[in-house]
């Protein structure tokens, strides 16, 4: 990109890059399989069970000094079985589970061949991050499970910094991380709460919202600079991006020759 362009795009990683969405509703029916063939729960129990530990993870507040995010999600599924079946509570089940749930979703988290590369083409023209709300520990398993590190210059998630997106302040760490100006970058979310409204609030460049169904939201704000349908249109919204910045300079540039020097 040109010495006036975007030098830096920050890219969010669930439901943007990883389809983490449709991980999960495949560990889901893995449990539900599980559920039904070896501890003989009927298919609307196990399904109520996965459903409410679903709403639970919805409404998560996770403190990691007081609980680990294992124990946590460990008691969502205890709770959920409880909830349904009522009696004892079953430690063993839940984390069965659990731990089932987690590894089925991650064996499912894959950075497609056509996204990566892309991001290898971009890299070669722009520095590349990857920004994640999220634990810690959650993250960097999913970071691990679809092998994405290779394609970024610097990776940075939430949970490991004092303020997650949408606050100013995580995108201006990733600004100095990469020495660049929050001006000189681009963010990428499916998001409009925390990507777009976050690279916004920091005064980046541009906000590009993927958005996969291309439905327009009920509430309008916050507003992106682009709307893309696949995280594939990005290369050419960043080339319509420079075209506008070069058209730009040059107006610019043809203002100060005609001044009278």
């Amino acid at each position: 990109m040109g010495a006036h362009g975007v030098k830096a795009v920050f890219f969010d990683l669930d439901n943007t890059l990883v389809d983490t969405a449709a991980a999960g509703r495949r560990a889901i029916e893995e449990v539900i399989s599980v559920l039904q063939s070896k501890h003989h729960y009927g298919e609307g129990e196990a399904r109520v069970i996965c459903d409410k530990v679903q709403a639970k993870l919805l409404k998560e507040c996770h403190d990691p000094a007081k609980m680990c995010i294992t124990d946590l999600r460990i008691s969502h599924w205890e709770e959920a079985i409880q909830e349904t079946i009522g009696g004892e509570v079953n430690r063993n089940l839940a984390a069965e589970c659990y731990f089932l749930w987690k590894t089925t979703r991650l064996q499912h988290l894959t950075l497609a061949e056509d996204t990566r590369g892309m991001l290898t083409e971009l890299r070669k023209r722009v520095r590349l991050l990857l920004l994640t709300n999220g634990d810690k520990q959650t993250q960097r398993e999913k970071i691990e499970a679809c092998a994405c590190q290779p394609y970024f210059d610097a990776i940075v998630v939430g949970g490991e910094q004092k303020e997650e997106k949408p606050a100013p302040s995580i995108f201006h760490y990733c600004c100095d991380l990469l020495g660049v100006q929050p001006a000189e970058c681009v963010m990428v979310g499916d998001s409009l709460d925390t990507d777009i409204q976050g690279g916004l609030n920091a005064g980046l460049k541009a906000t590009v919202w993927l958005n996969k169904a291309m439905t327009t939201p009920v509430d309008t704000s916050p507003v992106p600079h682009y709307i893309i349908s696949s995280v594939l249109d990005l290369p050419a919204v960043l080339q319509k991006m420079e075209h506008k910045i070069n058209a730009n300079v040059g107006t610019d540039h043809m203002a100060s020759s005609n001044e009278a020097h």
